[in-house]
């Protein structure tokens, strides 16, 4: 949560915002997947009921906003921790929607949405085309555990290493996406391209 929270608020002192921008756009990088998450399987936010998952969040970001010339140099360390983030919140979100009775694909969807909403908030705040919709392999990891957790769970597999092992799946594919430099496939565009988007203009 720490991280993600470091990662909102990061993106906030790159665009020139003020204290309160950057803890705020911290705050909902952390805790907005839990709150779609909570929001949608009809429970109250655990963030607004715990004082701590905000007080993490807020002081993870005014850490940022005071340090954040020093905290660039481990920039490795930071996406080692996002992509642990994403694991563990990946996970526990497909947990929390199949005991909730959400059914298989709702609780992959819910799932991914708790590992991703944070980032996806933190984008659309800052003006950004969100990063998991442009570029590297991030939504399509946290997915792929989300499905792990389903399966296993149908197959009455869903020990608490099985559950360990699905976020280490998540870890290794994003990691693995992030050295390789992998991402998913993308519209190339030439003559047909040009053509098709002026027949949409029309």
């Amino acid at each position: 949560m720490a991280v993600f929270a470091a990662s909102g608020a990061s993106a906030g002192v790159a665009k020139r915002l003020d204290l309160f921008g950057v803890v705020f756009v911290g705050f909902v990088a952390a805790l907005g997947g839990g709150i779609v998450r909570d929001l949608v399987i009809d429970r109250p936010p655990v963030a607004f009921w715990d004082w701590r998952y905000g007080a993490t969040a807020a002081v993870a970001s005014f850490a940022v906003f005071w340090w954040h010339a020093r905290l660039s140099r481990i920039r490795r360390t930071i996406l080692l921790l996002d992509a642990a983030g994403l694991a563990l919140f990946t996970v526990t979100g497909t947990i929390k929607a199949l005991e909730a009775g959400v059914p298989a694909m709702g609780s992959c969807l819910i799932g991914m949405l708790t590992g991703i909403g944070g980032g996806l908030a933190r984008d659309l705040l800052i003006g950004e085309i969100p990063v998991v919709l442009r570029r590297e392999i991030y939504a399509l990891a946290s997915l792929i555990g989300a499905i792990m957790v389903v399966l296993l769970t149908r197959l009455d597999k869903a020990t608490v290493l099985n559950m360990v092992a699905a976020g280490v799946v998540v870890l290794v594919v994003r990691l693995t996406a992030l050295y390789r430099r992998w991402s998913a496939p993308r519209p190339k565009f030439g003559d047909a391209a040009g053509a098709g988007s002026e027949f949409i203009g029309r």
